[in-house]
């Protein structure tokens, strides 16, 4: 045993990579310690203001949550709405930013909403009690996060913006105040958390971990991050006004946080019983909007027709046909037992109906249904369009109509065997042969040239006359 190697140490920022973002189910409440409520209280309670505006009809240093705030308020993507409902509740207003300020570094993905009556598939609901206090139907993660995407500088639109810590210090130094956007910052920082980890902390921890539920000091926790946030939008170079009584032993780190007890760990981020009460009633009103929306859905489907589908029916003696065949049957080949059972085609039907597998569907026994339909489809045609084609009269040969021949020929003929093999009487063959041309002739209004044969019958709404012929070459426009 003492042969195994230990397991490695995980790089710094690893585990808080990869815990970071919240992952509830829907409807599940996002509390105080997920949120990291009293962290976020403290930053956007901080009354320093040393931050320099980066709107310039403001000239004077400001807050950290007036800089925020603003940001969210000026971007493109911030509606006009959404504006009203920060200009008219600076409350709201700040409680968007908290929710943002989490979106921004990742800790809220953009899976999640903040209203009961979303109906997207891909994303999940929650209430946050402790962040809706003025407005219950908050925005939805994605466009939380299209807002803070176009929340740049009027300077950025036109070139990018920094992309790397050492950006943002170069171009401060270049004289650029601010150099980037509060947004943009908080951006690079998460994404460059791991290697700021042993700049401005001790390795232990890092940016991200400042959002996480540690067992750090959430006022400690907020001062270090405001002073980050001043270290690069302001000045790197001392006095930071947040820096700790101690600072000035360890130029270039962040304050120093003081680790919590267990017990002192659980006074923070506590739920008030409104607030879980207000999340339990919006849970119920989730729940209830997803009952009457899957209720709906399945109405809907159920009235709509079943797409036509296919059915397996068992091989079937030819005596269920009550058309006899009428053609020699000597050398007809046997089933193969490899072929499986033949495929009924069912058209689309009443969905309340249901069929037994056990029982399938046999094929029809006579004609007439066949007829039938095809004597509806005919019906179902446009007037319009029927409108366009000449009217032949039904053409009845033997007591059939075409259709019923047709379907006589189908039903007692064998398409695997050659015409010259088939034996037996051909009747069926000749009166084949007399509708095609009764039904050519009408087509082209004289009779087929040459003269039909005596045995074929000629119909009587055929006009007697024969057509003009021609004895020399004519035209193609002078014909017929």
């Amino acid at each position: 045993m003492s042969d195994i190697p230990p397991e490695p140490i995980p790089p710094a920022g690893y585990l808080s990579r990869k815990a970071l973002p919240i992952k509830r189910n829907d409807a599940e409440i996002l509390t105080r310690e997920d949120v990291q409520y009293d962290f976020l209280h403290y930053i956007f309670l901080d009354e320093t203001a040393v931050f320099t505006p980066q709107t310039p009809a403001s000239a004077s240093k400001i807050t950290f949550r007036e800089l925020y705030v603003n940001a969210l308020y000026h971007s493109n993507k911030c509606s006009k709405v959404l504006k009203d409902k920060m200009f008219e509740t600076p409350e709201f207003g700040v409680e968007l930013a908290k929710i943002s300020l989490l979106t921004n570094v990742g800790r809220i993905n953009t899976t999640m909403a903040f209203f009961p009556e979303m109906k997207t598939a891909l994303r999940t609901y929650h209430p946050v009690p402790s962040l809706q206090k003025t407005d219950g139907n908050a925005q939805d993660a994605p466009r939380i996060k299209n807002c803070l995407k176009a929340a740049l500088l009027p300077s950025e639109f036109k070139t990018l913006p920094p992309s790397t810590p050492e950006e943002v210090l170069e171009r401060r130094k270049a004289g650029q105040c601010p150099p980037t956007s509060i947004v943009n910052l908080i951006f690079v920082l998460s994404n460059h958390a791991v290697p700021l980890a042993n700049v401005h902390f001790d390795g232990t921890v890092n940016f991200l971990d400042l959002f996480l539920p540690k067992a750090l000091a959430s006022s400690d926790r907020a001062k270090a991050f405001l002073w980050i946030i001043y270290h690069y939008l302001e000045s790197d170079e001392p006095p930071n006004p947040f820096d700790a009584p101690n600072s000035h032993l360890t130029p270039g780190k962040a304050p120093y946080m003081r680790p919590l007890t267990r017990m002192e760990m659980s006074r923070e981020n506590v739920d008030t019983s409104e607030e879980l009460e207000w999340g339990k009633r919006m849970s119920a009103q989730r729940n209830s909007f997803l009952q009457k929306l899957v209720t709906a859905m399945e109405s809907e489907k159920k009235s709509k027709p079943a797409a036509p589908h296919f059915v397996t029916v068992a091989p079937q003696s030819q005596s269920n046909f009550n058309t006899p065949r009428t053609r020699s049957t000597r050398r007809h080949p046997e089933p193969s037992k490899e072929n499986g059972p033949f495929m009924y085609y069912v058209p689309g039907e009443d969905p309340s109906i249901s069929h037994d597998p056990a029982s399938p569907i046999p094929p029809p026994v006579s004609p007439d249904p066949m007829i039938e339909l095809e004597e509806q489809r005919i019906l179902s045609i446009p007037t319009p369009v029927l409108a366009n084609i000449p009217y032949f009269p039904e053409i009845h040969f033997d007591g059939r109509s075409l259709l019923q021949h047709a379907w006589r020929s189908v039903t007692t003929s064998d398409p695997l065997l050659d015409s010259d093999e088939e034996n037996g009487d051909d009747g069926d063959i000749r009166i084949d042969y007399s509708q095609r041309l009764s039904l050519i002739s009408a087509i082209r209004g004289r009779p087929p040239t040459p003269e039909q044969p005596s045995h074929i019958i000629q119909p009587s709404y055929l006009p007697s006359s024969r057509p003009k012929t021609f004895t020399r070459w004519q035209p193609v426009e002078s014909w017929d």
